[in-house]
């Protein structure tokens, strides 16, 4: 994506409920393997005490709690990742890291059930690092936090991820929601805490559960475990908007209402915000046979790897996905492609480094080698 577009000033509208924020916000979705071996995807379903939005996912801008550390908005071009799509194991035993506590799951009794003493997203005994093993009367609700500390130079890096980082200190009982901490030499500039919510209605699914003690729920990644849930992040608020409302809007509330100096639209406009599919393939609403492109489940502990020569479809325009047999493999032989010089170690973890057409660099760092996911697509892994 190109760094100089201007997102907020190009969109036609948001499923936003502030209009200024035009941002892009991307996760896993979640999966159920019937009985029968099929996949369905899980719908998802408006949050605790948001209105009536189609599905979507809560977003939280978060200045530090009890502090009055100034905080800087995100500029035109900035984009970040957390999370590690390969993972298939706990990223850290420590219960109480940024990593046990970024990216969880809780698991809501009927009614947005949960535990009065621990309301806070990554806290207490409902909310888990790994899918629930069980069923949930309420559904399932994914808490992603995003690092909050930049290093004040770069919008998105090649891994998208190192120009961001945590505040130093411990996190306290009411978890990351609640962690004020300061940032580190190295990412002095402290910008808005991103917290995503998202509520997977599983309810549906819980009279179909196995008997066998294997869990049905799988992300579209191809994770069963749940501990390769991630998410990215685009940025695209309008003009000066975000920076008006991290200056203005303090109230810990998190009541729109309350943050006057932004435009609210009503749910209703919110939902009729759209876009066409852009890829030729069914994806949800009906029984799959696999899981959308080129992801069989892997259930680990080893990580995931990339599948070569994947023969998913491809894009086809903004047309309705039809259901069509997949095409045939072709048995042309690839074009040879003159690969660019080789940059000795210069290409990042998760990091483009190769495909047709492709100019940069193509050594990756240390430990990691450059895979082919496709003829036009290669990573650091």
């Amino acid at each position: 994506m190109d760094l100089n577009k201007d997102l907020g000033a190009t969109s036609t509208c948001t499923t936003c409920k502030f209009k200024e924020n035009r941002s892009n916000y991307w996760t896993a979705v979640m999966y159920f393997k019937a009985r029968n071996g099929t996949y369905i995807r899980v719908p998802q379903m408006a949050n605790q005490f948001i209105g009536a939005p189609n599905g979507g996912m809560t977003v939280y801008y978060i200045q530090p709690i009890g502090s009055n550390q100034k905080v800087t908005a995100f500029s035109k071009g900035f984009r970040m990742i957390v999370g590690n799509p390969m993972a298939r194991a706990r990223r850290s035993q420590d219960a109480n890291s940024f990593e046990s506590r970024s990216i969880s799951y809780r698991c809501f009794g009927a009614n947005f059930g949960s535990d009065a003493g621990y309301p806070h997203p990554g806290t207490g005994p409902l909310d888990t690092v790994n899918l629930p093993p069980r069923t949930c009367a309420g559904g399932i609700r994914s808490n992603i936090f995003f690092p909050s500390c930049w290093n004040g130079k770069d919008l998105d890096p090649a891994d998208h991820a190192s120009h961001m980082t945590w505040p130093a200190g411990t996190i306290g009982r009411d978890g990351l929601l609640f962690h004020v901490g300061s940032c580190p030499a190295s990412h002095p500039t402290r910008m808005p805490l991103i917290l995503l919510e998202i509520v997977w209605d599983t309810r549906q699914f819980n009279s179909q559960w196995p008997t066998d003690g294997s869990q049905p729920l799988i992300m579209s990644n191809g994770d069963p475990t749940g501990y390769g849930q991630h998410a990215d992040y685009v940025f695209g608020w309008q003009g000066d908007a975000l920076q008006r409302a991290m200056d203005q809007c303090t109230d810990i509330g998190g009541n729109p209402a309350s943050c006057r100096t932004l435009a609210q639209q009503s749910d209703a406009e919110m939902n009729q915000c759209t876009m066409q599919p852009v890829v030729n393939e069914r994806v949800e609403g009906v029984y799959l046979n696999e899981l959308p492109g080129c992801n069989p489940p892997q259930s680990g502990p080893d990580p995931a790897t990339m599948i070569r020569d994947c023969k998913a479809l491809s894009y086809t325009g903004t047309l309705p996905p039809v259901v069509t047999p997949a095409p045939p493999a072709s048995t042309a032989p690839l074009p040879v492609i003159t690969p660019p010089p080789t940059v000795p170690g210069s290409v990042p973890r998760f990091g483009q480094c190769g495909g047709q057409g492709w100019t940069g660099a193509t050594q990756c760092v240390s430990p990691y080698t450059c895979q082919a996911t496709n003829q036009w697509y290669s990573q650091c892994l």
